[in-house]
């Protein structure tokens, strides 16, 4: 399958190559030129390219974009310029995950933190839908992504509800959906909405955004698994 590179498009010097044109229209210079602003470069480190296009396992798992082996896979099906920073700076978090997987977990803060959110969260749930999630108690206590519970949070209970249930805890509905993910969600808010929203919603993740991004603090570049 042939991929072409339009007008040589890169991201922090990574090459940006299509395997499909987008469905909808796109500034892709606009896109490159709000992360290249909003990120800072060292997050890139270790990402060698970025693929653009119509991917199957995006059906199958109803997502927009991925890490892998050192690339970003995003879709070519984007709302917007600002649904694609969204899509690429996720992705980026997930790396940054990799780069500094003991500064970020290491302590533990960020995970007691996200559990004790999925705790109130659950109360708040079993409050309003009662046995519907009642016998998902055990799962509200573990850190990693589970398909099953996904399907709870996004086709059971719907992330409209949870936007306004979950509202304060979490700074978005996938940020549920286990410990890494509530990384990358707080991640994106940090660096392209409002850092002072992730300090009140989730101050450890903040902590170790800030702890990363001081120039004196100790780099680690290893993976987190």
């Amino acid at each position: 399958m042939s991929m072409t590179k339009p007008e040589s498009y890169t991201l922090f010097d990574i090459p940006i190559y299509f395997k499909d044109k987008f469905v909808n229209s796109i500034d892709m210079s606009y896109v490159i030129d709000q992360l290249e602003e909003r990120l800072p470069a060292q997050f890139f480190y270790g990402i060698d390219t970025i693929f653009v296009g119509e991917f199957e396992d995006f059906k199958d798992k109803n997502t927009n974009a991925k890490l892998q082996d050192g690339a970003i896979y995003v879709s070519n099906e984007q709302d917007d310029e600002e649904d694609m920073v969204d899509d690429i700076a996720h992705e980026v978090a997930h790396n940054v995950e990799n780069l500094h997987g003991s500064t970020i977990y290491g302590d533990d803060a960020v995970e007691v933190e996200f559990l004790g959110k999925r705790k109130r969260l659950f109360q708040l749930l079993k409050a309003e839908y009662g046995s519907v999630v009642d016998s998902w108690a055990p799962a509200f206590l573990r850190p990693d992504y589970s398909e099953r519970f996904d399907e709870l949070l996004y086709k059971v209970i719907g992330y409209p509800s949870l936007t306004s249930i979950s509202m304060g805890l979490f700074t978005s509905p996938y940020g549920i959906t286990s410990l890494r993910e509530y990384f990358a969600t707080a991640f994106e808010e940090y660096f392209l909405k409002d850092s002072t929203h992730v300090n009140n919603v989730s101050p450890s993740v903040h902590q170790k955004i800030e702890k990363i991004l001081d120039p004196d603090s100790e780099e680690t570049h290893e993976t987190y698994s």
